[in-house]
């Protein structure tokens, strides 16, 4: 995609959702770091139920640690493989209380470093909670990259890394949220809603999905 259309592109998003924002629900960078360790395969509506009445009691590292794996289990067992997810929760609580005073560090190579936590979900916390430039590429970022023509790449690293290359100023910080919600709620996987994208001339997707037909009124009995 041309730096010019790259330009136009973002300043259509943002025209259209100036202040995007996760859709994950959270109090503080502790619980936006439990939050989004838990999405991973699963919704960010299945997670926000499930964290509702955890994060009302439970939104330090110390309280996890006290709450246990039974205790947590017993709030996120609506999500998917949530077994595994409870320990690596309670294992990066006990190291955040041991390495770092209990606070959730500003670094990539420090949150990596912590038990479930990967690229992606530190590119999130890096970007939503200390308003880092990061490009968190998720399943929707990925195929928006491609299809689109605006990040093209055959990993999810190759996708960040060209979006951190193409996306100029001031649309940096907000990229991610555009994206993802680009994708989940327009760009679908399976059936792009074209006819209603904001973007869809500046996309190399083809052919466009057109819009649905309207169904045929209904007509009064004689």
């Amino acid at each position: 995609m041309k730096k010019a259309d790259v330009v136009e592109f973002y300043a259509r998003l943002a025209e259209a959702n100036p202040h995007p924002e996760t859709e994950l629900a959270y109090t503080n960078p502790y619980t936006l770091l439990v939050a989004v360790a838990l999405s991973a395969q699963s919704t960010d509506i299945g997670v926000n139920k499930a964290t509702r009445a955890l994060f009302a009691g439970v939104d330090t590292p110390e309280q996890m640690v006290a709450l246990g794996i039974d205790g947590l289990k017993q709030h996120i067992r609506t999500i998917g493989l949530f077994n595994t997810k409870a320990k690596n929760v309670i294992a990066l609580s006990e190291a955040l209380i041991a390495e770092h005073g209990g606070e959730v560090p500003q670094d990539r190579a420090a949150l990596e470093r912590l038990p479930g936590v990967g690229r992606k979900t530190a590119n999130v916390v890096l970007n939503t909670a200390f308003g880092h430039e990061t490009f968190a590429v998720d399943t929707h970022i990925f195929r928006v990259g491609n299809r689109t023509g605006l990040a093209p790449g055959k990993t999810v690293l190759a996708v960040e890394l060209r979006l951190d290359k193409a996306t100029p100023q001031p649309f940096r910080l907000h990229a991610h949220h555009w994206l993802i919600l680009h994708g989940r709620y327009i760009c679908k996987a399976r059936t792009p809603e074209c006819w209603r994208c904001p973007v869809a001339d500046l996309c190399r997707f083809r052919p466009k999905t057109p819009a649905p037909k309207a169904k045929p009124a209904m007509t009064a009995q004689a």
